[in-house]
């Protein structure tokens, strides 16, 4: 892999300026952003010293020297501009959710491997230093086999009828952009198994879509995950894991700085980290990795994974009788 990685940031919103500043920390480079305005582009470019701006997609991807393209745009969105940067053989690190439904996944996933390149959902809490040391105490079985997984994330937003969050035509809705994240939690834990059974419920509300969601899912031999998510009720945003020897704490999971360990009859471990830039740094970090080790997947990430998220969430909105407007 060449010294430098060139990224292409597509979108200009909030989380694609988080992006950049933890992808600033790394060794990686912004080389360019896009949108569907040239001037929205430019003016990003010119406050972040990004060399490119562009108002076509397509031109973006014509370009030589870009090696990655972080796709930062609505839910709606991602399916289409992933499948384009994977046939013109550019590297994608996509944001979550990794698309509005499975179909769509399926169809990334097809692409990926057909073009023989590196795509992963940008799940960007699964690669904080505390998640590591999550992963590491349960390879290690240091709570026993794990029975119950519980884990909220919730905020309360106002309620803007034009806003992602609360916009049906954009996929707008507490499940797919806040649920998944402890989802995503539960899934990780239990090794990227597909759930046996799903019970759901979920508060509609006045746009049309869901402001708060309770989801039970089941993963077989008395393995249980409890999840919430809302974007009307601001929710204390641990995480816990219990097993049949102890029990491991994940204070505020999503931006998660320590994990503390409890085993029964022993001492509590407690981790901690300094935070290093933002945290978006790290699945950077992850990508440019993968790639310089030739992988077209990451093993933390794998794309199976996340097509069984997807489903999952496909399974929950069908029970609530659920779908969006684009697509019936």
């Amino acid at each position: 892999m060449k010294k430098t990685v060139n990224w292409a940031l597509v979108g200009t919103g909030g989380i694609a300026k988080h992006f950049l500043a933890g992808l600033q920390a790394t060794k990686g480079r912004a080389a360019a952003v896009v949108s569907r305005e040239l001037s929205r582009a430019q003016s990003f470019a010119k406050r972040t010293g990004i060399a490119k701006a562009f108002g076509d997609f397509d031109q973006m991807l014509e370009d030589p020297e870009i090696d990655v393209v972080y796709i930062g745009t609505p839910h709606t969105t991602h399916k289409d501009l992933t499948v384009r940067a994977l046939n013109a053989k550019k590297a994608v690190l996509c944001e979550k959710p990794f698309a509005v439904n499975a179909m769509e996944a399926q169809e990334m996933i097809r692409t990926a491997r057909e073009n023989n390149v590196f795509l992963m959902e940008a799940m960007w809490t699964r690669f904080r230093p505390a998640m590591n040391k999550v992963r590491e105490w349960l390879a290690h079985g240091l709570i026993g086999e794990v029975k119950t997984v519980q884990a909220n994330f919730g905020f309360r937003a106002p309620v803007e009828r034009q806003h992602r969050l609360f916009n049906p035509e954009l996929g707008g809705g507490a499940l797919l952009d806040v649920g998944v994240y402890p989802l995503s939690f539960a899934s990780m834990v239990f090794g990227a198994a597909k759930p046996r059974d799903i019970k759901s419920q979920l508060v509609l509300g006045e746009t049309g879509v869901d402001e708060e969601a309770a989801i039970i899912l089941s993963y077989g031999s008395s393995r249980l995950a409890s999840v919430s998510a809302a974007t009307r009720t601001t929710m204390i945003n641990d995480a816990w894991i219990y097993g049949e020897a102890g029990r491991i704490h994940v204070p505020e999971f999503v931006r998660a700085l320590g994990a503390e360990l409890m085993r029964d009859g022993k001492k509590k471990t407690v981790f901690q980290h300094e935070a290093l830039s933002n945290g978006f740094n790290y699945e950077a970090v992850e990508v440019m990795n993968c790639i310089g080790k030739g992988q077209i997947e990451s093993p933390i990430m794998p794309l199976d994974e996340s097509l069984v998220i997807m489903e999952t969430i496909d399974v929950i909105r069908a029970q609530w009788g659920f779908r969006y407007p684009f697509e019936r």
